[in-house]
This record gives C-alpha cells, sequence and structure tokens, in this order.
C-alpha cells in the first residue's frame, strides 16, 4: 500500500510572523517557569545547597553519591522505570482504542462516555475510592467480595504487603492516566478527511487496520506525539498515587520512585543540592525515552 500523504510544504517566515507573536506569551512562560528551573537544578546539583548553610561547589560528588552509595535510588529507579514501561505504553494505548471505539458511536452516547472515561483526570483527590477498595480490614471491597465468595479466609493487607501493593499502584495509575491525551485522540479522530479513506479505499484498501496504519495515523501525527508527550511525563512524574495508597515511604521502598526520592531529600532532609542531581537524572532519562518515542512516531510526523 503506498502512502497518499504528500510532503509538507515549507511555510514562509512572513506567513509564520503573526503565530509567532500569538505563541511569544507562552514562551515567555514556558522559559520563566521551566527552561529557567532546569537549567537553576543543574547549577544546584553541582553544589552542597542544603537551605542552611553557604553553597560550595562540589562538582559531580552528588551524582557519584547517586549511583554509587545511594542504595534507596536504586531503588526508586527500578521502580519507576517498571511503572514507566507498563503504565506508560499502556495508558497511551488504551486512550487510543478507546478514543477510536467511541469515534463511531452516536454523538449523544460518544459524549456521556468521553466524559465518563476524562472524569479521573477531572476530579481531585479521587485516591480514597481505591483506599476503600483496598482497604486491609473486612470491610474493604475487594477483601469483603472475596471472603463473601470463599476466595479468602482472612483479609489481606493489598496496600501494605509488598507482593500486591505495587500491583495496586500499576491498576490505578493506569487508571488516572486516560487525561488530556484521550481528549486529543478522540478531537482528532473526528477531524479526520474523509476524502482520504475514499482514496486509500480506491488504491486497495483491504481492512480496518490497514485504515488505521496507512490513513488515520499519518493525518494523526500531531495528536499522537502529544499524547506520547503526556505519557510519557505521567509515566516518569509517578509519585502522588504511590504516597497516597501506600504511604510514604511505602513498606521496603516496594512503590518508591524517583519523583517521591526527591521529594524526600528536598523537603525532610533539606538537600536541595542532592535532590536537584537526582531531578537532573530523571529530567535527563525523560529526555532520552522522549527522544527514542519521536523518532519512532517521525513517520507519522514528518
Amino acid at each position: 500500500m503506498r502512502r497518499i500523504f504528500k510532503k509538507r510544504e515549507r511555510i514562509p517566515f512572513k506567513a509564520q510572523l503573526p503565530y509567532m507573536l500569538l505563541f511569544l506569551p507562552f514562551a515567555v512562560f514556558f522559559l520563566v517557569f521551566t527552561v529557567i528551573p532546569v537549567l537553576s537544578s543543574i547549577v544546584l546539583s553541582l553544589t552542597d545547597f542544603n537551605l542552611v548553610s553557604i553553597n560550595h561547589f562540589v562538582g559531580f560528588n552528588n551524582y557519584i553519591r547517586v549511583f554509587i552509595e545511594d542504595e534507596v535510588f536504586m531503588i526508586a529507579l527500578r521502580n519507576t522505570l517498571v511503572l514507566a514501561v507498563i503504565t506508560g505504553p499502556a495508558g497511551f494505548i488504551l486512550s487510543f482504542v478507546l478514543a477510536w471505539l467511541l469515534n463511531d458511536t452516536r454523538r449523544d452516547v460518544r459524549s456521556v462516555l468521553t466524559l465518563v472515561i476524562y472524569s479521573p483526570a477531572l476530579a481531585g483527590n479521587i485516591y480514597f475510592i481505591w483506599q476503600f477498595v483496598f482497604a486491609a480490614d473486612s470491610r474493604g471491597f475487594l477483601n469483603d467480595l472475596l471472603m463473601k465468595l470463599g476466595i479468602l479466609s482472612d483479609p489481606l493487607s493489598w496496600l501494605g504487603d509488598v507482593k500486591y501493593n505495587f500491583i495496586v499502584v500499576i491498576i490505578v495509575t493506569i487508571w488516572i492516566s486516560f487525561g488530556t491525551g484521550f481528549l486529543s485522540f478522540a478531537a482528532g479522530l473526528k477531524a479526520l478527511d474523509p476524502s482520504y479513506y475514499e482514496a486509500a479505499a480506491i488504491d486497495g484498501l483491504k481492512n480496518r487496520w490497514q485504515e488505521l496504519y496507512y490513513v488515520t495515523f499519518p493525518q494523526m501525527g500531531p495528536q499522537l506525539l502529544f499524547g506520547a508527550v503526556q505519557s510519557i511525563a505521567g509515566a516518569f512524574a509517578v509519585g502522588s498515587v504511590n504516597q497516597a495508597l501506600t504511604g510514604f515511604p511505602s513498606t521496603d521502598y516496594s512503590t518508591h520512585t524517583i519523583l517521591l526520592h526527591i521529594l524526600d531529600h528536598a523537603n525532610n532532609r533539606y538537600e536541595m543540592g542532592y535532590a536537584s542531581a537526582i531531578a537532573v537524572i530523571l529530567f535527563g532519562i525523560t529526555i532520552l525515552v522522549w527522544a527514542i518515542i519521536n523518532k519512532a512516531l517521525k513517520k507519522f510526523t514528518a
């Protein structure tokens, strides 16, 4: 099946100028609240800043400490990577699949289901629902159900036992991952040009999978990239779910993540220089994964 989309033409600079002026306020906001803090973290990571004493330049000592001396960081790194590998792609794929399936439903049904799917992202502190579901006593919803069915004789500590709490965190993280990426997919699918599907059918399109790959994906390049960025950011910044469900720190650091490790050293120990080094490492990992995903989606975004 040959591609039916032409290469995008370059837009003259004068034509882009009005859009660049409209983009300027966001660019200033991004510079002040994102770029400058990132650069500040890089500088602080080379010091022993602790909010009390005067900064001293320590070079790469903080980074050496992270990888050589900090055993808890290695646990947090492993947990973060496992969560990212599972929840990131799962949230991305499920968001697109649900948006794709809803695209063929009636408008009123689609609106209601979209609201239901997106509702976890709209809610504030929704973790108490899962705390009730996975409560450790016999009144917890899951324990009560399993005991009534005769599967369990005694209640399990779903959030305290290292055998189960990480699985619970994965389930809840995927559940709340249907956010802005899902809405971008839903909007992108409604904006597709139907003439491309007619052209593809004439060109030899045989099934919906070919339709999805050769027609839908190329038209949704920006939405796919945006959804991937949202999934990456959410997967590597996970921490609030773990803290709310399994405590801080969790049992044997079983659900400890890099973000929680940063908060521990910054808020509890006031080791801002060391926390900045960990933050820079997390930032570097995120950028690396984003570059890999961007390259994988390049065929659809070029």
